[in-house]
Parts: C-alpha cells; structure tokens; sequence
C-alpha cells in the first residue's frame, strides 16, 4: 500500500496553539499521530512524508512509525530530520507514476506543475488545510486528513 501525508509536526507546541490541534497537550498529539499513522500503515507499506515531520528526535519516531518511508523537505524540517537513518529517501521534490498517474509531489502547494494539463496530480503539505480545493491537487497533510496518512485512491475518489 502507498501513502501519503504531511505536516505532522511532532513535538511543535505551535500546532496546537496556531492549528487548533484537538488535543490536551504535546504528548497527547504525538501520541495520537503514532496511534492513527500505525492503525492505517502496516510494516511493508510505504509513506511519503511531504514535510514538516518533526521537533523531536526523528530516529526514535521513525522507528516507532510503521512503513517505509520517504521525505519531501518542508520549511520546518532541520538538519537532524533530514539527515536522520530511517528515510528510505529524502529530496525537496519528487515525481511518481502510480496506476498510471503522475504525482508531482512538494511540501509547497503550487499554481502549476508539471504535465498539469495531461491530468498529472500534485499533492502538497505546508497549508493545514487551509486552501482552496483546485482540482487534481490534493493536500495530504493531517489537518486536512483526519491525522493520518491517506491512500491515493482515497483521495482521488473523493473528487
């Protein structure tokens, strides 16, 4: 299974101030995105990560999340995030074909992309669901996800 997600922020006291996280504290919120991330995520199956993953130390929680997984730089992911062991890979951008559908994947939402107007998809972060809907671009981060990692089909279902 592949999925994706987004802006997670573990261990950032601001989510739950400036994105009205539903949750009583810090410890609170981490632990529930463990929870969802791994009752969604089995061991053999495969996240991309679109930013934003952590405050925290990463290698603890990489380990403790189910799946492979991959990240796309956000603006809040620092040199131990993006250095840390457990990614399967790490870059500022990617582009995937999956079911016959391109991805164009970035923490940053954009007006355009790549292949836009041979129906490629760009999923995004960095927004907490905040924006918009345009069609084909989808934002996977977990405000705007029920806190957990979503499935393309999921997603491309919904529109």
């Amino acid at each position: 299974m592949l999925f994706f997600t987004g802006d997670t922020h573990f261990g950032d006291p601001r989510v739950l101030r400036i994105d009205r996280r539903p949750f009583g504290s810090l410890l609170e919120h981490d632990e529930a995105l463990v929870e969802t991330w791994n009752a969604v995520v089995g061991p053999g199956d495969e996240v991309w990560h679109l930013g934003d993953f952590t405050r925290r130390d990463p290698d603890a929680l990489l380990e403790a999340l189910n799946g492979r997984k991959h990240l796309v730089i956000g603006n809040n992911d620092g040199a131990a995030t993006v250095s840390a062991g457990g990614w399967a890979s790490v870059q500022h951008y990617a582009e995937l074909t999956v079911n016959g559908v391109m991805l164009v994947l970035c923490h940053y939402p954009f007006r355009t992309w790549n292949r836009m107007g041979n129906k490629s998809v760009n999923l995004h972060g960095h927004s907490h669901g905040r924006l918009k809907p345009v069609t084909r671009q989808y934002d996977v981060g977990v405000d705007a996800r029920d806190y957990r990692p979503v499935l393309l089909e999921t997603l491309l279902a919904r529109r």
